[in-house]
């Protein structure tokens, strides 16, 4: 590409066949992720925007043969290595924030439906991602097969991370003490969901704060989509209440985390473990309300904005590659500053080149 920009699709290695090629792998990744900014979706897209766009399009790119079929997009994105595009995601995310210490990460993982429109419960194509949530930057992600599967793709995508002087994040399936020590072995804390199937850790968690009580509470209330949510959180010194035999399994823990929530009529009691050692309940109740940033403000967006779950690539590599050419997309459009839902902001890049370039070379 003839202008400075910080994404670079250079590093990606082309799985194709050396000189039975008519167009260059940056162009096709270029091209795609262009689209998915200017509220395209499909392969189609790809093409029609190629088309409609080629003189803008030639400004940065060869295009030695034009613009590519249908079938190419499907065929490149099928075999293109995931974990390669997967460095351009990281690198972006690096470029809007140059480390992760002192941020919360929230790992979760989401389903993608398209690409297993037959599986049912737990079963299907999952993207486990990590989110930081304070800057609204996806840092890393792994594909799993399933659900369950979180638990040995947890440890994987920490590996990918330098994670020292953060915190991490993550639902009941992810309460699991060698996830916990493995955390800690890199330097950061955790903040992990307790629930019955923790069996004696969590009943020893109830028991404790059924029997001590805190007079100590911090209190937040929380209104959107027409709920309001209010969060009484309370905390405990886990050395102080829980068994040897519990402290000898976790040994990191520091704080006990109750969470009485109320939103509209429900009610519901939720349990948390965490490595930091800080007695601040204000603190703790932050951190249980910021972790559902990554279903707010990732996993709805490729949803809604972006119509991922529509989507019905799901050969290959193509359901993974293409989930994170939505997310570099994502990283870009948020970026800028007009005051018009993210969704509006790509419909003005599907009209206008200049404030598409904006997008693009940001």
């Amino acid at each position: 590409m003839s202008k400075e920009t910080k994404l670079d699709f250079s590093g990606v290695e082309d799985p194709r066949v050396v000189g039975r090629c008519q167009h260059k792998l940056c162009d096709i990744l270029f091209i795609a992720l262009c689209t998915l900014i200017s509220n395209g979706e499909d392969y189609e897209d790809m093409v029609e925007f190629g088309l409609q766009r080629q003189d803008w399009l030639r400004k940065y790119l060869e295009l030695p043969n034009g613009i590519p079929s249908h079938d190419t997009f499907n065929r490149v994105l099928q075999v293109v290595d995931p974990e390669q595009l997967k460095v351009v995601l990281v690198e972006n995310g690096k470029h809007l924030l140059s480390h992760l210490e002192g941020q919360h990460i929230s790992f979760d993982g989401k389903k993608i439906k398209g690409a297993s429109p037959k599986s049912r419960g737990n079963k299907g194509y999952y993207i486990l991602s990590a989110w930081a949530n304070e800057h609204r930057i996806c840092v890393g992600q792994e594909k799993i097969n399933d659900k369950s599967n979180e638990i040995t793709a947890i440890p994987e995508l920490l590996d990918q991370l330098e994670v020292e002087g953060a915190i991490i994040s993550i639902d009941a399936i992810g309460c699991q003490h060698k996830i916990a020590e493995k955390i800690v072995s890199k330097q950061a804390d955790y903040l992990l969901a307790v629930k019955e199937n923790q069996g004696s850790l969590h009943e020893e968690i109830v028991e404790a704060f059924h029997l001590q009580q805190p007079k100590e509470y911090d209190d937040q209330l929380d209104y959107g989509h027409g709920r309001i949510e209010n969060r009484k959180c309370q905390i405990l010194n886990a050395a102080d209440v829980l068994s040897p035999n519990i402290l000898d399994k976790w040994p990191s823990v520091k704080r006990l985390i109750k969470i009485h929530a109320k939103r509209n009529e429900a009610e519901e009691l939720r349990y948390y473990i965490s490595s930091k050692d800080i007695d601040s309940q204000a603190f703790f109740n932050d951190l249980v309300r910021s972790h559902w940033g990554i279903e707010n403000h990732l996993h709805w967006h490729l949803d809604v904005t972006f119509s991922e779950d529509s989507c019905r690539a799901r050969s290959k590599n193509a359901p993974e590659n293409l989930n994170i050419l939505r997310k570099i997309a994502l990283q870009k459009v948020r970026l800028q500053t007009e005051k018009i839902s993210l969704k509006k902001r790509r419909f003005r890049a599907s009209m206008n080149d200049d404030y598409l370039a904006q997008i693009v070379f940001d």
